[in-house]
C-alpha cells in the first residue's frame, strides 16, 4: 500500500467476491456496530472502543461480517481496556464501526454500511479509516472519547476528515493483547480520539493510569507557545489552502517555526513509501488465510493480493530502511521539539460510486502523511484547524513528538486550540 501499489490496486479490479447481508446498524450515522447508549442524566464519561479490540461476551467483528459469523464472543477485555473497566465514571456505550480488519483508509465498509462523515450537509465526504466509526461516534456526540487503532494513520486520518482530535501513541506504550492485528510488530498502536484536546487527554488516561498528571506537568513546563520550537515540513502535492491553514495556526499559536531541510522531506518521502509497503504485506501476513473465504468482501481480498504482491518487491528493502528513517527522524527531533505538517494533503476526497475494489483506498493512502511516524514508533497528534477558501470548513495539523511525548504533544495541541478557539467546535447541525 504505497504510492506504487495503485497500479496494483487498479489491476486487480477484475477480482470479485460475496458478501454477507449488511445486519441492522442501531444508529443513523452507521457509527457503531454494537450500541449500548447511556440514559438521560447519565453523567458518566461515555467511552467507544473500536470492534478490532476485545471486549469479554461480544464478538470482535473487526468489521467483517465473516466474523460476525464465526468468531465466538471474546473471552477477555482487551489489556488496554483494564483501566477504563475500573472507572465507575466510565461507561462504554459501543464497539464502533470500522474498515474491515482495519486494512483500508477511506473507513468504507461494505458490509455494516460505511459511517457517515459529520459534514455530510456540505457533500458527502469519506470518514477516513481504518477507525471510521470511533471519529464519527466522537463527531456526533454518541461518544465523548473512543479508542481506536493506528497503523499507518488510521486515528489520525478519520480525526481529520471528522474534524475531532487523534492521538497516535508510541509504538509499545499501550499493551496490544486482544487487538486484532495488522502489523503488530512494527506498525500497530493504541489511541484515544476526542471532540477537544481536554477529551482526547481524558480518553488518554484511560489507557495509561497517571497520564492525566503527566499532561498537568507538561502544561506547567510549557505553559505558552513562545519557547517551543517547532519544523515546519513542507511535503510536494499538499493543496495551497491547506499550507496555508496550517502555517496560520502555528503562527496564531505563537510557536518558533523553523523550516525543515529537503533532505528531511525527501527521508520523509521514501519512509512513506516504506512504510505503505511494511502495512501491505503486514496484511497479507496477517490475514492470508482469510482472502478466500466467503464473507470477506473484494475491497479486503483487493488489499491481501497487494500485499502477497508487494511481500517479494521491496519488503525487505524497506525493512532494511527502518532502522535509518528511526535514526533520522529522532536526531532530527533533537533540534525541534515538534514537526508539523498536515495530516492530509487535501481536503476528503468526496464520495463516489462505491466500487468495492479499493480504487478510493488507493487515492488516500497518497494523501496521508502519517505512515513515517508509525514506522519509527513515534507519537503524533491531529488537530483540526479552521480551512479558509475552500468547500470544507476544517483542515488538520498533525505534529509529530518525541518517543514517550504524548503528554507534551497535547499541550501544545492545548496552545493551538486556545489560540485558533477550536476547542471542540461541533460540525454544523444537519
Amino acid at each position: 500500500m504505497l504510492r506504487t501499489a495503485l497500479p496494483a490496486f487498479l489491476c486487480l479490479i477484475t477480482f470479485s467476491g460475496c458478501s454477507l447481508l449488511p445486519p441492522r446498524i442501531s444508529t443513523g450515522s452507521r457509527a457503531f456496530i454494537s450500541y449500548w447508549p447511556t440514559k438521560t442524566g447519565d453523567k458518566r464519561l461515555r467511552l467507544a472502543v473500536k470492534d478490532n479490540i476485545d471486549m469479554q461476551g461480544v464478538v470482535t467483528t473487526a468489521g467483517s461480517g465473516y466474523l460476525l459469523k464465526h468468531a465466538p464472543p471474546a473471552k477477555k477485555d482487551a489489556a488496554c481496556l483494564a483501566f477504563a473497566r475500573q472507572r465507575p465514571e466510565v461507561q462504554i456505550v459501543g464497539k464502533t464501526n470500522m474498515s474491515e480488519f482495519a486494512i483500508t483508509p477511506s473507513g468504507f465498509n461494505d458490509y455494516f454500511g460505511t459511517p457517515r462523515n459529520p459534514y455530510r450537509h456540505l457533500w458527502s465526504r469519506i470518514p477516513g479509516g481504518s477507525s471510521s466509526g470511533s471519529a464519527v461516534a466522537v463527531a456526533d456526540d454518541l461518544a465523548d472519547v473512543a479508542f481506536g487503532t493506528d497503523t499507518a494513520g488510521s486515528v489520525r486520518v478519520p480525526a481529520a476528515c471528522c474534524g475531532i482530535v487523534g492521538l497516535k501513541t508510541t509504538r509499545g506504550l499501550i499493551s496490544l493483547k486482544g487487538v486484532y492485528p495488522v502489523d503488530a510488530l512494527d506498525l500497530d498502536t493504541i489511541g484515544p480520539m476526542g471532540r477537544n484536546v481536554a477529551m482526547t487527554v481524558r480518553g488518554m488516561e484511560l489507557l495509561q493510569s497517571g497520564f492525566a498528571a503527566r499532561y498537568a506537568a507538561a502544561q506547567a513546563r510549557q505553559p505558552d507557545a513562545h519557547r517551543i520550537r517547532v519544523g515546519r515540513l513542507m511535503l510536494k502535492g499538499t493543496n495551497s489552502h491547506v499550507d496555508e491553514a496550517i502555517d496560520a495556526a502555528l503562527a496564531r499559536a505563537g510557536f518558533r517555526v523553523v523550516r525543515m531541510p529537503d533532505s528531511f522531506r525527501d527521508a520523509w518521502e521514501q519512509a512513506k513509501k516504506d512504510g505503505n509497503t511494511i502495512a501491505a504485506v503486514g496484511t497479507w501476513l496477517s490475514y492470508n488465510k482469510l482472502g478466500g473465504m466467503t464473507g470477506i468482501t473484494t475491497r479486503t481480498k483487493n488489499a491481501i493480493l497487494v500485499g502477497r504482491a508487494l511481500y517479494g518487491k521491496g519488503y525487505w528493502e524497506a525493512l532494511g530502511r527502518l532502522r535509518v528513517w528511526s535514526h533520522t527522524l529522532q536526531d532530527t527531533l533533537h533540534g525541534v521539539d515538534f514537526i508539523a505538517l498536515p495530516t492530509l494533503q487535501s481536503t476528503p476526497p468526496l464520495m463516489t460510486i462505491n466500487l468495492r475494489i479499493g480504487v478510493m483506498d488507493a487515492r488516500v493512502l497518497i494523501l496521508q502523511n502519517t505512515v513515517p511516524v508509525n514506522v519509527a514508533g513515534n507519537p503524533a497528534v491531529a488537530l483540526p484547524i479552521p480551512l479558509q477558501h475552500a468547500d470544507f470548513p476544517v483542515t488538520s495539523l498533525q505534529l509529530v513528538g518525541r518517543l514517550k511525548s504524548e503528554a507534551e504533544l497535547l499541550n501544545a495541541g492545548r496552545l493551538v486550540e486556545r489560540a485558533l478557539g477550536m476547542g471542540g467546535q461541533a460540525p454544523p447541525a444537519q
